[in-house]
């Protein structure tokens, strides 16, 4: 009934210009999560960072925003969308800054977690609102542009921080990459105070912080030895905390469970796992993400580091793929999952395997801009046509009751996935290529690129346990 009263209240232009201020917090945060990839190099290099450093810039935002997503809608719920939506776009902007003025890797780092809690605050604010301007029919077009509007924003990361790179804005070079959220952040700021309906939930669930410190403590200690393991040698404590993380896993687990029988709150459903599709459909969501991630970072290192491309070079090389994510999640899983159901990832599984494959092949023999332009069209069109029915599949036999938590779910899954895949692969990347080894770079990805290649595959053999028919007509 709030939602009614909110769209009833408003004329469609407040709610359209209520919408785009949702927009500009969504890109700045999509963009964010993907932006550094090409920045890289230059990073390191003026920072004179490590390796590992630079592996915690990209997985450290991962991990604050996988953590705290769920948090961040009951803390809307609480507190209300619009308040905390704009302590989220404020905190983001500051943290933007920080980033920007950083003086070495690990004061990178550290600002890059705060980003990703931030981010973690203001992005459910924005679905919740959509709630509340629109109709259940008016929200499908709404929520249609995040998806196609994120897939570009995500592609289009890469490109923008080579561009940022290569021109340099006010002589700023690598720190542009961060400081040009600091205008968006302001406008949004001044747009969500001005633009955006006060509300709350009428049912909020009560904030669940050892559900919360138990998944940062279980995904922390699963990533701290991968990104830090390689360069101490491999140490005991390595293998302690790996099992550690099992422990933790388990552990959340069952607090979970618990929690949802005695309050009737938790961060996960545990219910949902009851339903096969959820089940799988949560589980290639997290293979996909690893693959996704871990290819995008070793690519555009190999290219910069290994090969002696520019960044606006690696950019150039970004549209193809973009093109190709684009034409996968709008043109061809689209229209055929409704009609074809789980063969359309699964073939969209073996594409972008095979294009990866491909891709890593045509570096490592030192191939034209042309020829690997034109295997990443076809690795960007297997990626769009899987990535995009991931998320309708998952959710497509959920009840309505936990729509919403579902959807967080499968947001923190993703987010955990680019955490696992950029530290993951990486790690076995950076064992083959060392920080002094340009010349093994091309190795290097050929190797990440058939680890990308061998999970596609099993997650492909995954989604053929997916039901014959998903979908109701």
């Amino acid at each position: 009934m709030a939602s009614a009263a909110v769209s009833d209240r408003l004329s469609d232009r407040q709610r359209s210009l209520a919408f785009a201020t949702i927009l500009v917090a969504f890109v700045m945060d999509v963009v964010d999560s993907t932006i550094v990839n090409t920045a890289l190099p230059a990073i390191q290099s003026a920072l004179g960072a490590s390796d590992r450093a630079m592996q915690w810039v990209v997985s450290g935002y991962f991990l604050t925003f996988a953590v705290l997503l769920i948090v961040g809608g009951r803390l809307g719920d609480l507190f209300g969308y619009r308040r905390m939506f704009v302590s989220g776009v404020v905190g983001f902007t500051l943290a933007s800054l920080a980033c920007g003025l950083a003086a070495d890797g690990r004061a990178l780092s550290v600002s890059r977690l705060a980003q990703g809690a931030a981010a973690a605050i203001m992005a459910p604010q924005g679905v919740a609102l959509i709630q509340q301007l629109y109709s259940p029919t008016e929200r499908i077009g709404r929520l249609a542009a995040f998806g196609v509007i994120g897939g570009l924003a995500a592609i289009g990361g890469p490109v923008l921080g080579g561009l940022l790179i290569e021109w340099s804005p006010l002589g700023l070079g690598w720190r542009s990459v961060f400081l040009i959220n600091l205008p968006f952040g302001i406008l949004a700021l001044i747009a969500g105070l001005t633009l955006l309906p006060s509300g709350r939930s009428g049912h909020a669930l009560r904030l669940d912080v050892p559900g919360s410190l138990l998944l940062f403590a279980a995904l922390g200690t699963l990533l701290l030895p991968l990104i830090e393991g390689r360069a101490a040698g491999w140490p005991w404590w390595t293998s302690a905390l790996g099992l550690a993380s099992i422990a933790l896993w388990w552990a959340f687990w069952r607090y979970e469970c618990r929690r949802r029988t005695l309050l009737g709150s938790a961060l996960i459903e545990p219910a949902l796992f009851a339903d096969r599709s959820f089940r799988i459909g949560l589980s290639a969501t997290m293979g996909f993400a690893i693959a996704s991630g871990g290819f995008l970072l070793t690519f555009s290192l190999t290219l910069q580091r290994g090969l002696g491309y520019a960044p606006i070079d690696v950019a150039l090389l970004h549209i193809p793929f973009g093109l190709g994510v684009m034409a996968g999640i709008s043109q061809i899983g689209r229209k055929a999952l409704p009609r074809h159901g789980r063969r359309v990832p699964i073939v969209g599984a073996v594409v972008m395997a095979a294009g990866c494959v491909a891709t890593a092949m045509a570096v490592w023999l030192a191939l034209s801009p042309a020829a690997i332009g034109a295997l990443l069209l076809i690795a960007g069109i297997g990626m769009g046509s899987l990535g995009g029915p991931l998320g309708p599949i998952t959710l497509a036999r959920v009840d309505r009751n936990h729509a919403g938590v579902a959807g967080a779910m499968h947001k923190t899954v993703q987010q955990i996935g680019g955490a696992l895949g950029t530290a993951l692969i990486a790690t076995v990347y950076f064992m083959i290529a060392p920080d002094t080894a340009a010349e093994s770079m091309p190795d290097a990805f050929l190797a990440a690129s058939g680890i990308v290649a061998l999970d596609l595959v099993a997650l492909a053999l995954l989604v053929r346990r997916l039901p014959g028919r998903l979908f109701d007509r």
